[in-house]
């Protein structure tokens, strides 16, 4: 497929609705987790706490490390929780201030906690993927960016080739910025667009236009960067299905190698922001189905591969190239293409995974700061997963990465026999083969290409918490 020049929108043919009927989605809109792990992170408990984390730490530290080269590569996470102004959607961690004076005390916090880290863990753990996030990480200044980085580099080993990423809000930054970035040592991008409607951008309170973003990309493309994903948002207040179609023709004719699409969550109760948002002014159910049917009708066209969910990729590009050979991953940042390795998060609110333990750093400054300045690392929750916790992840993840659950290799792995160990959750498969979204085979499971858009509900089948409790409302909805 030739692909269009860059400033030309494609033309995109009429998106057919998906074919499942009024009953079935009415069924299926209900709230469900995103599955960036499993169990997710309303399941953290506070009986986890600095200790337990340490032990982790240590146990991974023990007899591995940079010297023998016998542990998987790390992922570390860095949060950036500063923003000048508030975006209403967003259910981010983040502080709003226009003082960036704020951020130098953060910084010496991280410093503290990366120094606490490897105390435990051992210094110069080789690490293949970084990733800052935020909040806006590029609140920071050049210099501060610098400095955080130089000392992560003395703590960790970076291997060479490996995927250096942060995000950037198009706001506030430029060409000259994007330069030093690059000179950095950071090779790839993820822009903030969301949408490109202006009526939309004033309704969530995010202006930037298309043009600004454009220049932009051809910047970054100027400077040689690797990877440029966008992430967009479907169902925001003022979204039409014309305004979508418009947004993702701009988006495809600027080419991103990837595009991260989000279902908006309307949780006014739980985020304060987004108690600014008209709720009368979202998009329905249908038409938030029928702007994901849409987008990757879209993005097909223009050369991606829909990777799953909220992914799409061009077909180069090492998701999309992951996904085709069966080697796609899931973790706290979405679909990857590494192996299931162990991340560090860092910072205020931060998520991480060792080995089979997860843990979320303090969530405010001052509890984060507090438990620094004590000389403690500043976790104050998480998880030790249990054997059955372990076999419904990998089942969990299946579906959301493979589409696909293979009945054998679970039962090896696991020393279980699938159809007996989840007998009742082949039970509650029923309705969902029944409706078309999912295919019983003799030896293992199938998610059909329409059950591909309400992935999650066939993933909540094998949540034993979620069965448990039914207390879904905590989380976004499906559609």
């Amino acid at each position: 497929m030739s692909e269009p020049v860059l400033g030309l929108a494609p033309a995109f043919p009429q998106p057919a609705a998906p074919p499942v009927s009024r009953e079935v989605l009415a069924r299926l809109d209900v709230s469900g987790p995103r599955y960036t792990s499993y169990p997710t992170a309303d399941r953290f408990v506070e009986a986890f706490g600095p200790e337990q984390y340490q032990q982790a730490l240590q146990q991974r530290g023990q007899g591995v490390g940079a010297l023998t080269g016998s542990a998987s590569a790390l992922s570390l996470y860095v949060h950036v929780p500063f923003c000048e102004s508030v975006c209403y959607y967003c259910a981010c961690n983040k502080v709003i201030t226009k003082h960036h004076e704020r951020a130098v005390e953060y910084l010496e916090a991280l410093r503290l906690e990366v120094d606490r880290v490897t105390a435990d863990l051992g210094r110069g753990q080789a690490v293949s993927q970084l990733h800052f996030g935020g909040g806006t990480p590029t609140f920071l200044s050049d210099d501060q960016l610098e400095g955080v980085l130089a000392h992560l580099q003395t703590a960790f080993r970076f291997v060479p080739g490996g995927e250096y990423a942060i995000e950037i809000d198009p706001r506030t930054i430029d060409a000259v910025r994007l330069q030093r970035l690059a000179a950095m040592g950071f090779n790839r991008l993820s822009f903030g667009v969301q949408d490109f409607d202006p009526q939309v951008q004033q309704a969530v309170h995010r202006i930037q236009p298309h043009d600004q973003v454009a220049a932009l990309v051809a910047a970054a493309r100027a400077e040689g960067f690797e990877s440029l994903n966008m992430d967009l948002i479907y169902g925001l207040p003022k979204q039409t299905l014309e305004s979508f179609r418009t947004t993702l023709s701009q988006v495809a004719a600027l080419r991103p190698d990837r595009i991260a699409l989000y279902a908006y969550a309307h949780l006014p109760q739980r985020f304060k922001p987004q108690r600014r948002i008209d709720a009368s002014a979202l998009p329905s159910a249908d038409d938030k189905v029928a702007m994901l049917a849409m987008a990757i009708e879209a993005f097909g066209a223009a050369g991606y591969d829909y990777i799953g969910m909220d992914h799409f990729a061009l077909r180069h590009d090492s998701l999309a190239v992951a996904k085709r050979q069966g080697r796609l991953h899931r973790n706290f940042q979405g679909y990857s293409t590494h192996p299931d390795c162990d991340i560090i998060g860092l910072g205020v609110s931060a998520i991480g995974r060792v080995g089979a333990h997860y843990s979320q750093n303090a969530k405010t400054l001052d509890e984060y700061y507090d438990a620094l300045h004590r000389g403690q690392l500043p976790v104050v929750r998480g998880l030790t997963l249990t054997r059955d916790d372990l076999v419904r992840r990998a089942v969990i993840m299946a579906i959301m990465c493979q589409g696909r659950v293979d009945f054998e290799s679970i039962e090896l792995a696991y020393l279980v026999d699938f159809r007996q160990y989840f007998a009742s959750e082949m039970r509650l498969l029923e309705p969902l083969v029944e409706s078309g979204l999912v295919q019983m085979e003799s030896d293992g499971i199938r998610v059909t290409s329409l059950g591909w858009y309400f992935v999650r509900a066939v993933a909540m089948v094998f949540d034993r918490h979620l069965q448990t409790d039914k207390a879904v409302e905590r989380f976004s909805r499906i559609i």
